[in-house]
């Protein structure tokens, strides 16, 4: 017997088969179940962007006591012998963790290297993964609309490969989703980055969506980028909280009400323009009937500066992650995963530790939040992986 988990885990009941009168003997495993159904009909999906160099997946399941719906595994593309190696190793994980691998692909060698020949060998190996039980949301070139990455700022080219991407994942992987996810908008268009749009060109004169010669905060910084209905499943944003004010590096506390202000547009902090974003939830999640994810957040804190304390800061964020108005009145958003890592950022120059499970103090308070409808992966059982 087969059931899906809210988690979008497969679960499989392994019953006994009798021969004869002889002892009863354990059935075969049964055949995998593909799940195509990846966004749950109600709550939210918890999920992680693990470290996987600092801790497996058992490990921080085991910390935490429940096991993360989603898990978030980053590879460049196209991927090398190593970097496929990597990304098989993420999927076993996920196999034996239960619940939704969520795959980051960046391009950083451009976009042009996304061919339609490696857009279908990726739908292929995740058709594998499918068959074998794992579902998979593809997050193609996130943050696109950022100044920082070799795919940033070009929306017409990012748009021609995602749709690559998606064409071949949609024809040959039923069991996986497409899911588009641009950096949260506060900051736009976010100058002086290595791959700013250059004045001038024809990337510039599409990201101008105001027509007043230039790109700047008064341009729509998600709508030039969007690949499409047909070829988005899932719309995500990047959402932090870095601070108050820039320059970002302080250990301060999340003003109230952010988290649901930044998503919604209506957020007025780091300098006073974030009140030019749209509202990304109903533009992209209600407006399109699309399922909302927040794929990567945290709250910075950084161990070798003063302020507020690491459990005060990344409490009140999380707090506002649980409000439990978003099952009532954000019935899209359907998953959010904690960025688990403790790295250097060029932004800050210094170490930030965003982690919820690293220190005890904080893991068990970060337990004792967690709301019924966040929703962890179910028991994983064996199954056989489907035939072609």
């Amino acid at each position: 017997m087969f059931r899906r988990s809210a988690g979008g885990a497969v679960i499989v009941s392994v019953g006994l088969a009798v021969a004869g009168c002889g002892a009863p003997q354990p059935a075969a495993a049964p055949e995998c179940r593909l799940v195509t159904d990846l966004a749950p009909e109600s709550g939210i999906l918890a999920g992680v962007n693990l470290d996987w160099e600092r801790e497996t997946l058992a490990e921080y399941a085991s910390s935490l006591g429940r096991r993360p719906a989603v898990v978030v595994s980053f590879s460049p593309f196209p991927m090398s012998d190593k970097d496929k190696i990597n990304v098989d190793a993420a999927f076993e994980q996920v196999k034996g963790n239960g619940g939704t691998l969520l795959l980051t692909l960046e391009p950083h060698n451009g976009l042009a290297d996304v061919t339609k020949e490696r857009a279908e060998a990726l739908a292929g190996q995740l058709a594998g993964y499918n068959k074998a039980g794992v579902p998979v949301i593809v997050r193609f070139a996130h943050e696109m609309n950022g100044s920082w990455y070799e795919w940033g700022q070009k929306p017409a080219e990012y748009i021609a490969a995602y749709r690559r991407v998606a064409d071949a994942v949609h024809q040959q992987a039923p069991g996986s989703d497409m899911m588009w996810a641009p950096n949260y908008g506060g900051g736009y268009p976010f100058s002086g980055g290595q791959h700013q749009a250059a004045a001038g060109s024809v990337d510039a004169a599409a990201l101008d969506t105001d027509g007043d010669g230039s790109v700047s905060a008064a341009d729509d910084p998600y709508q030039p980028y969007y690949p499409g209905d047909d070829a988005v499943d899932w719309v995500g944003m990047s959402l932090y909280h870095w601070g108050s004010s820039y320059p970002w590096g302080a250990n301060v506390l999340p003003e109230e009400g952010k988290f649901l202000q930044q998503l919604t547009g209506t957020y007025n902090g780091a300098g006073g323009n974030d009140l030019t974003v749209p509202d990304f939830y109903k533009d992209y999640g209600e407006a399109r009937n699309k399922p909302v994810a927040i794929p990567e957040t945290a709250a910075l804190s950084i161990p070798s500066r003063e302020g507020a304390s690491p459990l005060a800061i990344k409490q009140a964020w999380w707090q506002q992650l649980f409000d439990p108005a978003i099952p009532r009145d954000y019935p899209e958003l359907k998953m959010i995963n904690w960025f688990e890592w403790d790295k250097l950022e060029v932004e800050v120059k210094d170490n930030v530790d965003w982690t919820v499970a690293q220190d005890p103090t904080v893991r068990d308070a970060y337990i004792a939040d967690l709301p019924s409808w966040f929703v962890s992966a179910g028991e994983p059982k064996e199954c056989t992986p489907q035939a072609s």
